[in-house]
């Protein structure tokens, strides 16, 4: 039997975009077969999180696309509405501004086929539309959450590092993790689900599984600002399960 891979993608007024994102992921499950090298299937799910303008039209406009609704707004009661729609061995949780890499798919079932205990895998964001600086900065804070990942997997042995918007889930040990902690508004959602699946398994962040995407959100909110609060609720959300800020300046 094959391995069976699930798209969740959460869109709130993401119209111009959403179709973007499908594009790229169905060109990458059209070169799955030949890229793989095995029985896999694929399936893509958007979830149309209380959206105002034409998402749900754009998202529903493209063939073999899955539209579930989820009326309250908040990125992980997405992600949720999403994961128990699914029905893929994996979750693939990515963000309706990003786009698919050529080789994506390959990376992911390379490492879970590797690693029977592996239950979550991310890589990082390369924000194509930020300044080279910019883009500098946010490669330096990357670099860090990647050595603290380290630091607490090895030494400490607590927690974990997940990039929001990419990062792929075991399907059964989501479900021994509680799935998706939907009072979490915003910030800390990837830190705080990459904690609990550290308890059931192994969480692995790799450089090989780089996903392009829109800095429109790090422009807007600040660099350094959204760093800075990722942060500290990566910090405290790690060594004390609690959340330093649930919301961002621009999710009202």
């Amino acid at each position: 039997m094959g391995v069976k891979i699930s798209f969740v993608i959460p869109a709130y007024n993401e119209e111009k975009l959403i179709g973007r994102c499908i594009e790229s992921v169905q060109k990458e499950c059209a070169r799955l077969p030949a890229r793989a090298g095995g029985n896999y299937d694929a399936e893509i799910i958007v979830v149309n999180n209380a959206s105002t303008d034409g998402t749900r039209e754009a998202a529903s406009a493209f063939p073999g696309v899955r539209v579930v609704d989820e009326p309250k707004k908040g990125i992980t009661r997405a992600r949720q509405a999403g994961y128990l729609a699914s029905s893929g061995d994996l979750i693939a949780n990515i963000d309706a501004d990003t786009m698919l890499p050529d080789g994506w798919l390959r990376v992911v079932f390379e490492e879970f086929a590797r690693d029977p205990k592996l239950v979550a895998l991310s890589g990082p964001f390369i924000y194509y539309d930020l300044s080279a600086w910019d883009r500098a900065l946010v490669r330096c804070f990357l670099t860090f959450g990647f050595l603290m990942h380290l630091f607490n997997e090895n030494v400490l042995r607590v927690g974990a590092f997940l990039q929001g918007g990419n990062f792929v889930l075991r399907r059964e040990a989501l479900g021994k993790a509680g799935g998706f902690d939907t009072n979490i508004e915003f910030y800390g959602e990837d830190t705080d689900i990459a904690r609990r699946m550290s308890k059931v398994g192994r969480v692995k962040w790799t450089f090989r599984l780089p996903m392009y995407t829109s800095g429109r959100r790090l422009k807007e909110e600040g660099v350094v600002r959204m760093g800075w609060r990722y942060a500290m609720n990566f910090l405290s959300t790690t060594y004390s399960g609690k959340l330093k800020h649930s919301r961002s300046g621009f999710d009202k």
